[in-house]
């Protein structure tokens, strides 16, 4: 039995793959460094990313794979449900293993799961999209925040970025205490010493300009205009907006008074 750690990115589960290639032993199971708890039985190996290692493994898989199976791949590493790592070497390990297209092959566990992992976080990534609403701060910073099930932020950032091209935002994932920052030029990713409250309300009443506090009433006020009472559908409501996306929309937050 052997347990593979590593630090956690993608470029160290490339590399967990290199190493086990060139010891000739595969992994039992893959976890990151930090939560690891290594058995009394079987051998724990620590892994140390290497870049040009898994450059090496990543180009081998572009030879092997389609642009759109890379892609799932990665997603699959986003996805970060409990064993995704070794879902994602199984995958790796069948792609080196043979000559053939194994991206159709659903009769093997790990390309049906990586599918069905990447179709997960496509929409999670879609709604975090449609969902997410910035708020204006005084220093004229638009800012959000999510917290999403999957770690979606890495591939969400290149469709702000190009929608709001012409302001500075900053989107930060609560859960996973990280964000994204536009400077107008580049998005970098961005920690934050103190992590921020969750919910509209997330920044204090004073960081928030008085002109974002009525775009927010208007919105409210226009919502309740247009709502027929005698067309409410809660189910399609729930289907096309299920509940826990609610605490980004100012429509479900409390009525702010005039």
């Amino acid at each position: 039995m052997h347990l593979y750690t590593y630090d956690g990115t993608f470029e160290g589960l490339l590399t967990v793959v290199f190493e086990a290639y060139e010891r000739k032993a595969w992994p039992t199971a893959i976890e990151q460094e930090q939560v690891a708890q290594p058995g009394i039985f079987g051998a724990t190996i620590a892994v140390v990313t290497d870049e040009e290692k898994s450059q090496r493994v990543w180009k081998g898989l572009q030879q092997r794979l389609s642009v759109t199976a890379q892609k799932q791949l990665y997603y699959t590493y986003l996805w970060e449900q409990p064993g995704f790592e070794l879902v994602i070497f199984n995958y790796i390990k069948l792609a080196f293993g043979t000559s053939e297209n194994i991206e159709g092959n659903f009769t093997a566990p790990c390309v049906l799961q990586v599918q069905q992992a990447a179709k997960q976080l496509h929409r999670e990534k879609h709604r975090m999209e449609a969902f997410v609403r910035f708020q204006k701060t005084t220093d004229e910073l638009y800012y959000a925040h999510i917290e999403p099930d999957f770690n979606v932020l890495p591939v969400v950032i290149d469709h702000f970025t190009k929608r709001y091209a012409d302001q500075r935002w900053a989107i930060y994932d609560t859960r996973r205490r990280y964000g994204a920052y536009y400077d107008l030029d580049t998005t970098t990713f961005i920690t934050l010493d103190a992590v921020p409250r969750k919910g509209m309300g997330v920044l204090p009443e004073a960081a928030i300009t008085q002109q974002e506090k009525t775009y927010q009433q208007l919105w409210q006020v226009y919502f309740d205009h247009v709502n027929i009472p005698e067309r409410k559908n809660p189910k399609l409501h729930l289907r096309h907006i299920p509940k826990r996306y609610w605490k980004y929309l100012s429509e479900k937050q409390p009525r702010l008074q005039a």
